[in-house]
């Protein structure tokens, strides 16, 4: 018998909080032995170790050009920019909000389109569908890792001319068909910031074999200036610090063995949580392979007995952080409230998704015994489900 939630006088399940994730980081000794030569030669901004890094991604993505930037949102910014896009972006409004922000710093049109409720992806469908004379290009979004349908998205690209480029943040490590996440479309963004399996402190990597639009990027990224000092276009500084680029490379070599770690994590929840009634997954097509940035279930109120909003609150009880990825969707966010009504009646996987969805704990050095606990604690929530949900009103 499962012992009594916190939310209804037991003790916590764990005596400090969970956090919903931790880096992974490398030995110190590695990257500070690393970083002496930096301090030597004052070189301390896109040198040497930044190149490597781009290079040591390329190979592992097996693309030709990557691009080190100081985020994924300024690579996705910069990217629009190089593409030189113009009118309306067809994208998920299930995503982080720098994914829709970096069209509004380009002065592009949004055009939210829903997702298939069950991947959390963007719906090919839905995709063709919305495409106009006005689409400059489709933005899709690897949620959590999960890489979405790139054969159908890539299909309707080439079909209707419209360029086709992915927001990768959560992505680095998937792989569709034995093919790196990385080489689809015209380019990919990843995010390299603490939260993710690459992480270089902060910064991100821009993935393309476009030769052209890779020396773009690199111009954009360190203002728009040209060697010769004229700058031509509007850039940013956009670099990435050598100590950033050290800690990338070092946890490039240590991503494959995190990964395998975090893998069997996510398959230890699984198992206990299948047998909750109200639990379901994210689902992942065949031949993919996601990454799980984050590992988020799906919470039926009816048959788990309290929703998610509930859970999360009792989970707290129990010193367990767990976040509602993503809520609100885009749409529904102040910044673009003027598309809501637009697009809100249209999206009605997203807002389910959006209004169900619950993202558990998750980082490669976790321990079993934490994710056991997690599992434990959601199915003493689910079988006192009427008690807690007394105990929270609010829920």
């Amino acid at each position: 018998m499962n012992k009594l939630p916190a939310v209804l006088g037991g003790k916590p399940a764990f005596g400090k909080p969970v956090p919903i994730t931790l880096p992974t980081l490398p030995s110190f000794e590695r990257v500070s032995k690393m970083a002496e030569g930096i301090f030597s030669t004052g070189m301390i901004t896109n040198h040497v170790f930044v190149r490597e890094f781009e290079e040591k991604t390329a190979e592992h993505l097996c693309v030709k050009h990557a691009v080190a930037v100081s985020s994924c949102t300024s690579g996705l910014m910069l990217l629009m920019k190089a593409l030189e896009l113009k009118g309306e972006i067809i994208l998920p409004s299930f995503t982080f909000n720098a994914t829709g922000t970096a069209l509004l710093w380009n002065n592009l049109e949004p055009v939210f389109v829903d997702i298939d409720s069950e991947t959390f992806n963007l719906n090919p469908a839905r995709v063709e569908e919305a495409i106009t004379k006005k689409t400059a290009a489709i933005l899709a979004v690897h949620v959590f890792g999960n890489p979405v349908d790139v054969k159908s998205l890539q299909e309707i690209a080439e079909r209707k001319s419209v360029p086709l480029i992915f927001d990768s943040a959560h992505a680095f490590g998937a792989s569709v068909k034995g093919k790196m996440v990385g080489g689809f479309g015209d380019a990919e963004v990843f995010s390299c910031s603490p939260t993710k399996l690459i992480n270089s402190g902060e910064g991100g990597i821009i993935s393309t074999n476009n030769g052209m639009l890779a020396e773009k990027l690199k111009v954009l990224r360190n203002y728009g200036v040209l060697p010769d000092y004229d700058c031509e276009q509007a850039g940013l500084n956009s670099r990435m610090p050598e100590l950033n680029a050290i800690l990338g490379i070092e946890s490039l070599a240590i991503l494959n063995q995190n990964l395998r770690k975090r893998l069997e994590l996510v398959e230890m929840y699984k198992r206990g949580l299948k047998k909750i009634a109200g639990i379901s997954f994210q689902r992942i097509e065949e031949g993919s392979k996601s990454c799980y940035k984050d590992f988020s279930i799906v919470v039926d109120k009816k048959e788990f007995g309290i929703d998610r909003n509930g859970l999360n609150l009792a989970l707290e009880k129990e010193n367990i952080v767990s976040k509602k990825y993503f809520f609100p969707p885009l749409h529904r966010q102040k910044i673009f409230s003027r598309y809501f009504e637009r697009f809100d009646s249209i999206l009605p996987e997203t807002n389910y998704v959006s209004e169900n969805a619950l993202s558990l704990p998750l980082y490669s050095h976790m321990s079993r015994k934490e994710v056991e606990g997690i599992v434990s604690c959601v199915s003493a929530i689910h079988d006192n489900s009427e008690k807690v949900l007394e105990m929270l009103p609010n829920a």
